[in-house]
């Protein structure tokens, strides 16, 4: 029988249970896809861990990529062969999973199982990030925490094709070699910063900050800021920024901060082809590279969230089912 990876309970990485299902059914509108990998990201800890409340036992996993094995009633535009990925599944961890047809995003060849299904998260993410959060512009200087990982990389690699300065941020020696791989022009230590911005921009500030991080680096990217400039913070590594006097953009410089989530860049049917099509096409060329830094098997799945709680992981870390049909 089919299998997944399943939550019982809030708790540790330890807490997975590997449960055999029945192999699901698709209705209206929805495809039976059989997983060839599935994307591992930082929420689904918070949703293991009880941080997030949602419902037990729980299948993680919202990216993934895989073969359409079954079409339910009035899909148009997939037939069973296609291959497909996915941000906005449902229980990717597992053999198989039912997706929307309206959610499936088409894999074109030149793109492996395992980029299709690294990419579409972290990928949106960037594309949405440089083109609504704060659009840039060529000669924009821009700083991003956490260069070396899968978001980091690939922003990096897009701020670069769009002609903006880029100045990141790792912890160790390796790390910085692979964010200079990615095209970073400076890659800073985190307690650099802001100083260091504020000397290799002459005292100005950057246009815009990037962070994921949130609680541990978020005074720092205001005081990183140009008068006028733009904080996105879209993520909270290091736990959530708490509240805040409003007061302070004004101390700063008249600065604009927001809080944006890739639900809300995914509104309808064209962003989420426009975003798609656009990284998908890039990485078919060979411009975008994407790094998937590690792979588990999916049984391993407590593992993968260990590796990536403890922010050692570089790139993507992914989850490859048992049943060996990965495409490469």
């Amino acid at each position: 029988m089919p299998y997944a990876l399943q939550v019982p309970h809030a708790g540790g990485p330890d807490v997975f249970e590997r449960v055999e299902v029945d192999r699901p059914v698709p209705g209206p509108g929805q495809l039976l896809v059989r997983v060839a990998a599935a994307g591992v990201n930082f929420i689904e800890t918070y949703q293991r861990s009880g941080v997030y409340q949602v419902s037990y036992p729980l299948v993680p996993g919202s990216e993934g990529a895989g073969t359409v094995e079954e079409t339910g009633p009035d899909v148009t535009g997939f037939s069973v062969g296609d291959r497909v990925a996915t941000a906005e599944g449902s229980g990717s961890y597992a053999e198989y999973m039912l997706l929307d047809a309206d959610k499936a995003l088409p894999v074109p060849e030149g793109v492996s199982d395992e980029v299709a299904a690294a990419l579409p998260l972290q990928g949106m993410t960037a594309h949405y990030l440089i083109n609504n959060s704060y659009r840039v512009q060529p000669g924009d200087t821009v700083l991003t925490y956490a260069g070396a990982g899968g978001v980091g990389q690939l922003l990096i690699q897009l701020l670069k094709l769009r002609g903006a300065t880029v100045i990141t941020t790792t912890s160790t020696p390796e790390k910085a070699e692979l964010a200079r791989a990615a095209g970073a022009d400076h890659v800073l230590a985190y307690d650099e910063v802001p100083d260091r911005v504020r000397e290799l921009t002459g005292g100005r500030g950057v246009e815009v900050v990037y962070d994921g991080i949130g609680k541990e680096t978020f005074e720092g990217s205001l005081d990183a800021l140009r008068t006028r400039g733009t904080l996105v913070l879209f993520g909270g590594a290091s736990g959530q920024v708490p509240p805040f006097d409003l007061q302070q953009l004004n101390a700063h410089g008249s600065l604009t901060v927001t809080r944006p989530k890739l639900v809300d860049f995914l509104l309808d049917a064209d962003e989420r082809t426009w975003r798609s099509s656009e990284l998908f096409g890039l990485v078919a060329d060979g411009t975008l590279k994407v790094d998937v830094g590690e792979r588990f098997a999916l049984e391993d799945a407590g593992a993968a969230h260990t590796a990536l709680e403890s922010r050692a992981t570089t790139g993507k870390v992914i989850l490859v089912p048992g049943h060996g049909e990965v495409r490469s």
